[in-house]
This record gives structure tokens, sequence and C-alpha cells, in this order.
């Protein structure tokens, strides 16, 4: 109950460090795909942010579970698609760290959703958004966050309507 009370001030701090994304944002806005990679109970988490990097900027974006990056995925990494990798401190962190060795000896772009602190990790990426530690199992909900900014950012910048996207409508109103 402690760490959950925590949780609103570890999300507006997070929220206050947009510009962070906002700069991706200004340098990423033109690609065409991004990978998205997470291990364990961060792999949901990159396929959220794929979804939403597609919903609202219509760049292809595809999420991927990082310990199966080596069948097939690796195949597309070049230095003209990001690879945003969610490398908090936790249990398969040292396995994340190995996948983002793998993504830069292919001269990949990484963007990793870090830890706060972390500076072996801003050492390994080419940038870093970095998240206040939490509880394992409430990591999550701050991950998503820097990658729904990312995609809201990216999306302005491509002009795009982020309040009606394009083709969607809620599971609700269409069966």
């Amino acid at each position: 109950m402690d760490d959950l009370s925590r949780l609103p001030e570890r999300i507006s701090v997070l929220l206050g460090r947009t510009a962070e994304c906002e700069q991706l944002a200004a340098t990423y806005f033109n690609v065409r795909d991004v990978l998205y990679l997470g291990r364990g109970i961060n792999y949901p988490i990159s396929l959220e942010g794929a979804l939403k990097l597609k919903e609202v900027s219509y760049v292809h974006a595809e999420g991927y579970p990082a310990g199966e990056m080596k069948h097939g995925p690796i195949a597309l990494v070049d230095p003209n698609m990001p690879v945003v990798m969610i490398a908090t401190k936790y249990d398969l962190y040292e396995k994340m760290t190995s996948q983002i060795e793998q993504v830069k000896a292919r001269d990949g772009i990484v963007i990793a959703v870090g830890t706060d602190g972390d500076s072996a990790l801003a050492e390994r990426a080419d940038h870093i958004v970095q998240v206040p530690k939490a509880n394992p199992l409430l990591q999550p909900v701050l991950d998503v966050i820097p990658l729904q900014l990312l995609a809201y950012h990216i999306a302005l910048r491509r002009g795009c309507d982020i309040d009606q996207p394009r083709n969607l409508a809620k599971s609700v109103t269409v069966e």
C-alpha cells in the first residue's frame, strides 16, 4: 500500500520530464519504423508503446519480447530504425543490457527507458529516459509513461490529430 500511495508522486516526477521525450520526438519524428523490446513484465509495456505510436502517429512500430530478438527482429536493426528498450532495474536487467549490446553491435539506435541514476545504462544507450524506481509490480505503470509521451510528441511533430486518430474506434462501440 505504501508503494501504491507513492505512485502519483512518481508519476508527477515523470510528467515533469516531458522535455526529454519532446527532444527525442524532434530527432526521430520522421522515422518509418520503430522496434520496442521488453522482457518479463515489461514485454506487454513494449507492446503498448508500439501500439500507441502506431495509433497516434501512423509510424510502423512493433513490440517484441527482447529474449526473442534474435529470432527475426534483429535482422531489421540498422542505423535508421530506433529500438526502444525498457531496461529498468529488476530481475531481468542484465539480460536487457545484453540485448542493448546486440543492437549496438549492429549500429542500431537505442532509446532506453531506465531507472533513475543508472549511469551504466546511460553509457550503453544512445538516449535514456529515466524513470523513478518503484515496486517491481508497479514499475510498468511508470515505464509506460515515457512511451506514451514519446508517441504523443512524435504525433504532434508529424501533424497528426492526436484526439481523433484516423480509422480508430473504441472497441466498446464497434462489434
